[in-house]
């Protein structure tokens, strides 16, 4: 696009091919790439969902500097070509199971491949695509006779070693790994009920339309969490329920205000990443009367099941748990990345140690 579009006629008139690989072409790419910008200029900005009119801002491609229009081909060429990876990664039954995935997408920058361990990267990306060597694969690849586990000699699948083995849990191996994630998760909320903070204000939202030709004044709202006031801290450590009602259930957090009578509980499980909306259902039904007691006697609950995949791929539960108890912006980023690589570390643990039955 420098050359062909450029301000000396020379070089326009030049014809100069591009070299390029025999499986891509950068014209051909190029053009295509034209033909869907100029697309979507006709169509103009679209709005999905519940989206209000003028909720999405559509920077159109005609009438930009050619700097500008180069750097949006090559942004429409990168959607295309991450398209046709994840169309080629659907097609695979076993490396392609995590487009099914309902979770929001984890990105590796440099300073983290720098920052980790050589085990802890081979273990993250060959564990996302199902080829690091466990009993069943080494079977497939025609290496080992049966695909055992070797501590409950059931089918030894990267999901059974992880997170389904019997074994493993009697020994209590996944609660160690869950315990690893609350730890971090426990250190974060206590500094935030420890934080001084306004009571949290419900005020009714309105829309402000803007006369045509004027600019709005955009608003930033006040974001303030559920825990204003003195509030109580109880991790699962044994401990009973606050005295509030009785009953035999220990959730993970209890969060409660006695002045105030409210109460936050936070359930957290570290489930196989194809199996959090299950995990999450499952939870909320379990506390689902243990709330509604709580509502009885007069106080204000909230229930947060909360799943960060054993893999470290957090839910959206996790980042709207946060966001409900105040912890947002560069925090919550940092908070999120603490329970997703604590989760990776616990089971690249596991793995590591999957054979040693004691």
């Amino acid at each position: 696009m420098t050359l062909r579009d450029s301000k000396d006629a020379k070089i326009r008139q030049a014809e100069i091919q591009t070299r390029t690989g025999r499986k891509w072409s950068a014209s051909q790419s190029v053009e295509q790439a034209e033909g869907a910008l100029k697309h979507q200029d006709i169509i103009g900005a679209t709005c999905s969902g519940r989206q209000g009119l003028g909720t999405t801002h559509f920077h159109r491609s005609e009438g930009t500097d050619d700097k500008e229009k180069r750097s949006m081909v090559q942004g429409e060429i990168r959607i295309e070509e991450e398209g046709a990876r994840k169309g080629r990664a659907v097609e695979m039954g076993s490396q392609g199971t995590w487009t099914r995935w309902k979770l929001p997408e984890r990105k590796l920058t440099w300073t983290d491949l720098w920052r980790y361990e050589p085990l802890r990267i081979q273990f993250l990306l060959r564990s996302v695509y199902d080829t690091l060597p466990s009993p069943a694969n080494l079977h497939q690849w025609g290496l080992v006779e049966e695909p055992k586990c070797q501590l409950c000699q059931e089918r030894g699948t990267m999901s059974h070693i992880l997170s389904a083995c019997k074994t493993a849990l009697t020994q209590g191996r996944y609660r160690w790994r869950d315990n690893q994630v609350l730890r971090e998760m426990a250190e974060v909320l206590e500094v935030e009920r420890k934080r001084k903070s306004p009571p949290r204000k419900h005020k009714p939202s309105f829309i402000r339309f803007v006369k045509a030709g004027d600019k709005g004044t955009r608003t930033t709202p006040d974001i303030t969490g559920i825990l204003g006031e003195t509030w109580e801290m109880r991790v699962d450590l044994g401990k009973k329920f606050p005295d509030v009602v009785q009953t035999t259930l220990r959730p993970d957090v209890v969060i409660w205000s006695a002045e105030s009578t409210q109460i936050v509980v936070i359930e957290l499980t570290v489930p196989w990443e194809e199996r959090c909306d299950q995990a999450n259902e499952r939870k909320r039904a379990k506390y689902s009367d243990l709330m509604e007691q709580c509502r009885e006697r007069g106080w204000r609950t909230w229930l947060f099941p909360v799943d960060v995949g054993c893999r470290g791929f957090p839910a959206r539960s996790v980042w709207k748990t946060f966001q409900a108890l105040g912890v947002v912006g560069r925090t919550r980023k940092m908070v999120v990345r603490r329970l997703e690589e604590a989760a990776e570390r616990a089971s690249c643990w596991l793995w590591s140690r999957r054979e040693e039955k004691d």
